[in-house]
């Protein structure tokens, strides 16, 4: 059985989402956010205290894009993975990369320095320059989607779960309204996949199931 620690709509529903598009039975393991802070015990599983972690027998992951591709390889039978013969593959690994560490980054930045941060702490300069970053770089979405209904392959994968955390994440920053409408068709397009709508769903009855507050982690803010 594979487990998955998930914050409600942190990075950790890349793979919530995967395993809603692959079928696959899973436990899911809702944490209060940030877990490192809220709950302690999980650093016994992962020392960084951070999700996702899923754990699949012996195979322990922390990375939520990662997780994509190996979910994509290891259990999807070619579904939503792009094979290395295939002449989309580098295309395919570029953006799985790309959605992490080009375009959800410096989103971080703009939630931890305009709401996660004390008062005294928040540098409103530093949002307003990553989020231009981030609105700059979805230009390489933008190019992409204005040519085809996904990313590569010509048909959905793993990289546009991986791409569409972003869209996900600005979202929840307000900065959605500033998408090229190439793009925002293109999320309006994945939001309403059946399995998208499950791993919502599956998310908030686990948290209620498990005690936890269903608000979505980049909705929260420090007390």
């Amino acid at each position: 059985m594979i487990v998955l620690h998930h914050c409600v709509s942190a990075r950790s529903f890349r793979p919530l989402w995967m395993l809603e598009e692959l079928g696959l039975p899973y436990r899911l393991r809702v944490l209060p956010f940030p877990p490192r802070v809220h709950a302690r015990p999980f650093l016994d599983d992962n020392p960084l205290g951070t999700v996702p972690l899923l754990e699949d027998g012996a195979t322990r992951m922390t990375e939520s894009a990662a997780m994509c591709q190996y979910l994509a390889a290891r259990h999807g039978a070619g579904q939503l993975d792009v094979a290395a013969h295939d002449p989309a593959y580098g295309s395919y690994l570029n953006w799985l990369y790309m959605s992490d560490a080009t375009l959800t980054f410096p989103q971080t930045l703009v939630l931890r320095y305009t709401h996660f941060e004390p008062q005294e702490r928040r540098q409103p300069q530093v949002a307003q320059d990553y989020a231009r970053w981030f609105l700059a770089r979805l230009r390489a979405v933008d190019a992409a989607v204005q040519h085809g209904e996904f990313l590569c392959a010509g048909r959905f994968t793993a990289a546009d779960v991986a791409v569409a955390y972003a869209l996900q994440l600005a979202q929840h920053l307000g900065l959605d309204g500033q998408f090229p409408s190439a793009v925002a068709h293109y999320w309006q397009r994945l939001q309403a996949r059946p399995a998208f709508q499950r791993a919502l769903q599956a998310q908030h009855r686990a948290a209620l199931e498990q005690g936890v507050d269903p608000t979505p982690s980049p909705d929260l803010r420090p007390a």
